[in-house]
């Protein structure tokens, strides 16, 4: 992974479309965390973390603006790394745990969909908690102007959040956690893949242009 983070941050045009699709998962997730929303019974935790991610989201966009050339506007499928992949990977999460919680538990309507926020939330931030270090180690290493470390510290709050929030709703929900951590596991394998396909495909167009 380090090695195409590296790729990644050597090259502006492709460094700048990564951290707009690190943008859109942040946005993507927030707005799946409003959507899990009950109109009145909402606490406090709920609130900061989908407000948190917006500002994850507006952060990475921000930071683009620090590289050389144009930043992309939108979320466009050119605008994106992956895209396809980029954007079926959380919704693909979501209904898979959904899944799995609904035949668990036999969890319907409001409390699937609350179950389903809690350890899909977790499971992201334990992937936030992998992928981030590992992309400031090579921003710090390559000097890039491009930092994330505001984001690390409060991805690490939201993993204990999530892990206090997971605790309350039932004693053994770390047996259900492994078994789903293989899921999103996957699913972030099939789509650092798309990435890295998407990063090395662009070197021989690189090597020709030169």
């Amino acid at each position: 992974m380090r090695e195409i983070l590296t790729k990644i941050v050597q090259r502006s045009e492709l460094h700048k479309k990564w951290l707009n699709t690190l943008s859109f998962l942040e946005n993507a997730g927030a707005r799946k965390i409003s959507a899990c929303e009950e109109p009145e019974l909402v606490d406090i935790t709920q609130l900061k973390h989908a407000a948190e991610e917006h500002r994850h989201a507006y952060y990475l966009k921000k930071q683009i603006q620090k590289l050389d050339g144009p930043a992309p506007r939108h979320y466009g499928l050119s605008e994106l790394l992956a895209p396809i992949h980029t954007r079926q990977y959380l919704h693909k999460l979501d209904i898979q745990c959904a899944r799995y919680l609904k035949t668990q538990f036999g969890f319907e309507g409001r409390k699937l969909k609350y179950a389903a926020y809690l350890y899909v939330t977790y499971l992201i931030e334990v992937r936030a908690d992998e992928l981030y270090p590992a992309y400031q180690d090579v921003l710090t290493g390559q000097q890039s102007k491009v930092t994330v470390k505001s984001i690390i510290l409060e991805e690490e709050g939201h993993l204990k959040e999530m892990t206090s929030m997971l605790e309350i709703l039932h004693p053994d929900w770390q047996m259900h956690a492994s078994h789903l951590q293989r899921i999103e596991e996957t699913l972030f394998n099939n789509w650092f893949e798309e990435i890295a396909k998407n990063v090395l495909r662009s070197e021989p167009l690189r090597a020709e242009l030169a």
